[in-house]
């Protein structure tokens, strides 16, 4: 391809030079096993624990309330699954969104099939969370509230904050998947009093593969899976050093300078917004008009096939998406959009552009 402009950036992003540089001593020379005894482990150890404290320090939180993971699927996976089979004693209602990660809305059905009830809340015609559902949905036999963080299809923000407060006020745990959000936007489980939080590596130019589950409290969840004791006895398997390694500076990285980033999306993302708007004008955007993630950008435009438009675009060297990248082949509509009130037909007219910081106004 002699030219190619990338706008998917909610699906993956291409690492930091630096991260892959990074990780590539621990391929080769430094290959030692970080839970055995010896010298050659103990670099290995020592790159984990400064991985780990990096993505602590971009949060704000203590170093041993990161747990690394495989990915976004494996944390939500890991909160949701182990919750729901902790709290039995105390009760079986999970609350969350019609518009989350199918890692949220799948793992709810097969709770669901287990004896769970789940409460699905209602989003307005942008995509936010109904807080009023919200508040009446909460019962004593509530045990978890999940709630994402940002959407990855139409970029719209959640009151993580006002939602976080509603679940310590009534003694709920709260999980948001911040997939899309860490690395793009401030992120501080503490602000918004979160038990739990996910974040994945190659959503912020980092290695795909690896991710991190931000606990709390450990003594709220128990151990995802056992084995050799690894990750604090909270997740055993021998751990991904180059992939942790290569987070860790990807971390480090996309949160450096974050507000002058944020900035710098916000104007590109609303230039192509506005030009969009001049020149197909029936074009409709989808999500918040101001609180959604600075790079992204999602049309319905009428009369038009999303994936067929896609697909044209991807000729000229030109990679957006139609829905989000977990959901690409499907032949059902949105399921974000048709929570925000999108008709069939309007949402498989849906175009998603999400911008990084290399793209140029040009």
């Amino acid at each position: 391809m002699d030219r190619m402009i990338y706008l998917d950036h909610a699906a993956t992003t291409q690492p930091y030079p630096e991260a892959v540089e990074a990780m590539l001593p621990y391929y080769g020379k430094y290959y030692g096993n970080a839970s055995s005894g010896y010298e050659l482990g103990d670099d290995s150890k020592e790159a984990l624990e400064s991985a780990r404290r990096k993505i602590a320090n971009t949060m704000r939180v203590p170093p041993d309330t990161i747990y690394f993971t495989s990915g976004g699927t494996e944390s939500n996976n890991w909160v949701l699954r182990r919750v729901f089979e902790d709290r039995k004693t105390k009760g079986n209602h999970i609350i969350t969104t019609k518009i989350e990660h199918p890692a949220i809305l799948k793992t709810c059905k097969e709770l669901e099939k287990q004896g769970g009830r789940v409460t699905y809340l209602d989003v307005d015609a942008y995509g936010s969370v109904n807080m009023a559902q919200l508040k009446r949905a909460i019962c004593r036999e509530t045990i978890l509230i999940s709630v994402m963080y940002a959407n990855n299809e139409i970029g719209t923000l959640q009151p993580v904050r006002e939602i976080g407060a509603v679940a310590s006020r009534a003694g709920v745990l709260f999980h948001t998947d911040a997939v899309q959000a860490y690395g793009h936007l401030p992120v501080y489980p503490g602000a918004c009093r979160a038990d739990f939080l996910t974040a994945s590596g190659h959503k912020f130019k980092g290695p795909k593969g690896i991710g991190f589950l931000y606990i709390r409290n450990r003594n709220t969840i128990s151990p995802y899976q056992t084995g050799g004791g690894q990750e604090q006895q909270m997740r055993s398997g021998t751990e991904n050093i180059p992939g942790i390694v290569g987070i860790g500076v990807a971390a480090e990285l996309s949160c450096r300078n974050l507000p002058e980033k944020v900035s710098h999306l916000c104007q590109h993302r609303d230039y192509l917004i506005r030009r969009i708007r001049q020149e197909v004008p029936e074009a409709v955007l989808n999500g918040h008009p101001i609180r959604r993630l600075p790079g992204n950008v999602n049309i319905c435009i009428p009369g038009i096939d999303g994936g067929a438009l896609a697909a044209m675009l991807d000729i000229e060297g030109i990679c957006v998406s139609s829905a989000s990248a977990c959901s690409t082949g499907s032949s059902e509509p949105s399921h974000v959009l048709k929570a925000i009130g999108r008709t069939d037909q309007e949402a498989y007219g849906a175009l998603r552009m999400t911008l990084g910081e290399e793209n140029t106004k040009e």
